[in-house]
C-alpha cells in the first residue's frame, strides 16, 4: 500500500454515489434508489484544502454536497462484501460541487452529468486520514457551513448503502485501483454557494477544511 498521504496522487478515478441518503433524495424530488446510482468524476477535479472553488461562466452559483470519501488502498476486483473493508486505505472529507442547472438540463434530456460534476475544482478534498484513525466509519458526523452558517449536518449512519456493499458492488463493475476514491453520498441540506463566500466543512472530531468560492476567470483571446 502506498503512503497514505500520497494515495490521492496515484488514483485513477473518482466514483460518485448519488442519492445515498433518503432525505437528500427527497429534497431533490428523487425516488430512493433500489441500487446505488453511480457516476464518474476525473481526478483533475481535485482541489486541496485552502484552494479556491471556481464557478464557471455563465453560472452564478454551485451547489455544495459534503461527503465521506473512501480511499482505496489496494487493487480490488469482484470483492466479497465480507472482505470489502480490507481494501480501504483511508478516509477523507470531500465536497461534490455540482452545477445544478447543468445537471437538471442533462437529467431532463437523459444525458450524462459529467459537465455538471467533473469540472476543475469540483472535488475539494482534505488530506487522507489513515484507516486506523477512524474505527467506526458508519457513525461519523459530516457538516458544512457557508460563511459560518450551518447548511448541512448529518451522520454516515443514515447511508442507504453501507461502505462494504458499495465497495463490493462497484468492484463488480470496474476494478478499483489503489488511490481511487468513492464519494459515498451527501446528507440533506444541499444548496447554492456564490462568489465571495467561504465554505468550511468537516468530519466532527477528525478533520476540517475550508475553501473560497470565486468566479472562474474567462480566458481572453488575442
Amino acid at each position: 500500500m502506498a503512503n497514505v498521504l500520497k494515495l490521492l496522487n496515484v488514483g485513477t478515478k473518482i466514483i460518485g454515489v448519488g442519492r445515498n441518503y433518503a432525505a437528500h433524495a427527497k429534497e431533490l424530488g428523487n425516488a430512493v434508489p433500489k441500487e446505488p446510482v453511480l457516476f464518474l468524476k476525473p481526478t483533475s477535479s481535485y482541489l486541496s484544502n485552502g484552494g479556491t472553488i471556481e464557478i464557471p461562466h455563465p453560472l452564478d452559483s454551485l451547489h455544495h454536497e459534503v461527503e465521506l470519501a473512501v480511499v482505496i488502498g489496494s487493487k480490488a476486483r469482484d470483492v466479497a462484501e465480507a472482505a470489502a473493508m480490507d481494501y480501504v486505505g483511508g478516509y477523507a472529507l470531500a465536497l461534490d460541487m455540482t452545477a445544478r442547472e447543468i445537471q437538471a438540463t442533462a437529467k431532463s434530456a437523459g444525458l450524462p452529468w459529467t459537465v455538471a460534476k467533473g469540472q476543475d475544482t469540483f472535488t475539494p478534498i482534505s488530506a487522507v486520514l489513515p484507516k486506523s484513525a477512524i474505527q467506526d466509519p458508519d457513525n461519523l458526523e459530516l457538516w458544512l457551513k457557508v460563511d459560518n452558517e450551518i447548511r448541512q449536518k448529518g451522520s454516515t449512519s443514515d447511508m442507504i448503502f453501507k461502505l462494504p456493499f458499495l465497495i463490493s458492488h462497484i468492484s463488480s463493475f470496474m476494478t478499483l485501483m489503489e488511490g481511487d476514491v468513492i464519494l459515498t453520498g451527501t446528507p440533506e441540506g444541499v444548496g447554492p454557494v456564490k462568489a465571495g463566500q467561504k465554505i468550511t466543512a468537516g468530519i466532527t472530531g477528525f478533520i476540517d477544511v475550508q475553501f473560497d468560492v470565486q468566479k472562474r476567470q474567462r480566458r481572453t483571446t488575442i
